[in-house]
């Protein structure tokens, strides 16, 4: 799995200044709107802009996921700089999107440095403030022992990932659905390590002088290691910048409560279920991309959450379809070893297997594009193990790509985040600062210098370095 690696040390980037900066501040906050709320807020909130069943007397309710849903399409909006934006006075505006995604190695040859990229992001692997200088030097040792593990998976999918091709032709679609709307807007692709990286995406915008952006990362649920990584590399870009720090911008956080999506995703379920001889007896098995479990106890990411409120949702509009197969959720792609959410894909499909399930339909919940995690660890790593487990009968939900009823949901999501666009303030604010556990953080540091010191010394690791360079 390329898309998550261990968790050293958490770390909270919601904090109530709008800002999307790393903080050592231990308070939980969770995204709602243009604004984020800390536990303590969380009932004096009463806000819903979800069309669907009404949640008021379930379960997932009491956990406070409808503060989740009160996103108004999870939209935030930077706040406004001091000074009035230069373009608010332009009569002809030019619309730019910009669609954000992890991005993939196109060949074997980009599969340890694009390993590399991920594993330098300091919201993948967390390091103590003081051992952040080894960063890269792990990043490099990382990179070089999983290379030939992962080009194995990439050579069994064709040789690479086919995501920037695939996110290439959402982002055409999603230009033609603005069309059809009467909305003319130039649609960008930005990459978090790998081509066209974001900061590519970002001077192409500069270039075609666009005058509001609308940003839609590619990920139907926020986490702080997938959204939140790209936006605060957006924030830096555009703090450092007179021209973008002006620039009216409005970010989709997150959109999997948005009913389109929900729709969309229960017209593919339940068009795989017809494909089953008795589509009433499988087994729908939701699996989503994991997180380190620090993320969520200790960073507030609301992953988690919106993930099961996601599942409720979809499952709901199954049910108003008449469609009330068992459904369960678990959590694929954990590296590293730390904890990460459970249950785990793996375990749990040998668990039902075991259990006398004969029927069962994969379901890439957190996927919008197929991949190396859809392509080679679902269809072929969980389905040999499930069958192996007793399972007879395996299906598997396509990723949405392209679908119509999915783009054009974006669009409508673009075209109603438009009017909450406002110029990225500047703030000169040391995030890195705030409040702290002394006594952790040293703890951390401690046995963060031991695990550094034992890497940098192990042999395999040493002459897998050495062999690298030469």
């Amino acid at each position: 799995m390329e898309a998550a690696a261990a968790s050293l040390s958490g770390s909270n980037i919601f904090h109530r200044n709008y800002r999307f900066s790393r903080s050592i501040n231990r308070r939980r906050y969770i995204a709602s709107g243009s604004r984020y709320f800390s536990n303590s807020d969380l009932n004096t909130q009463n806000h819903s802009v979800f069309k669907g069943p009404n949640l008021s007397n379930v379960q997932i309710q009491k956990r406070n996921l409808r503060l989740q849903m009160n996103c108004a399409l999870g939209v935030c909006t930077f706040p406004e700089n001091v000074m009035e934006s230069h373009h608010s006075h332009i009569v002809e505006e030019k619309l730019g999107v910009l669609l954000l995604n992890l991005g993939g190695p196109e060949t074997l040859n980009d599969v340890q440095p694009f390993l590399y990229n991920l594993f330098a992001d300091p919201d993948i692997i967390r390091l103590p403030r003081l051992l952040r200088f080894l960063q890269r030097p792990l990043a490099k040792l990382i990179s070089v022992l999983r290379a030939p593990k992962s080009k194995e998976g990439y050579a069994a999918i064709g040789g690479g990932s086919p995501l920037r091709k695939i996110t290439d032709e959402q982002a055409d679609a999603l230009r033609m659905a603005l069309e059809a709307k009467n909305i003319r807007a130039n649609v960008y692709v930005g990459m978090r390590y790998w081509f066209p990286f974001t900061e590519e995406a970002i001077e192409q915008i500069k270039r075609d002088r666009i005058t509001k952006l609308v940003v839609l990362p590619l990920y139907p649920q926020f986490s702080i290691s997938t959204t939140g990584s790209s936006i605060r590399v957006l924030e830096r870009i555009f703090k450092e910048d007179a021209y973008l720090s002006r620039l009216p911008v409005s970010v989709i956080l997150s959109w999997y409560q948005r009913q389109g999506y929900i729709n969309s995703m229960a017209d593919l379920i339940e068009k795989e279920l017809g494909k089953f001889a008795k589509p009433e007896e499988v087994m729908i098995f939701f699996s989503a991309h994991g997180v380190p479990v620090s993320y969520v106890e200790e960073a507030g990411d609301p992953y988690k959450d919106q993930m099961e409120e996601c599942i409720y949702l979809i499952m709901q509009e199954l049910k108003a379809r008449g469609i009330g197969n068992d459904h369960t959720l678990a959590y694929q792609s954990r590296v590293g070893p730390v904890q990460w959410l459970k249950p785990y894909t793996d375990e749990v499909l040998v668990e039902i297997g075991q259990k006398g399930v004969k029927s069962l339909l994969a379901v890439p919940i957190s996927f919008v594009s197929e991949h190396i995690e859809t392509l080679e660890e679902i269809d072929m790593e969980y389905k040999h193990l499930a069958l192996e487990s007793g399972i007879k009968n395996w299906g598997r939900v396509p990723a949405l790509g392209c679908n119509s009823l999915f783009i054009t949901d974006l669009a409508d999501a673009v075209v109603e985040a438009l009017p909450s666009a406002k110029a990225l303030s500047a703030s000169t604010e040391n995030d890195e600062e705030a409040e702290y556990d002394p006594l952790r953080y040293l703890v951390k540091m401690f046995f963060g210098s031991i695990l550094a010191f034992l890497l940098l010394l192990t042999p395999k690791v040493v002459l897998a370095f050495r062999n690298s360079l030469l």
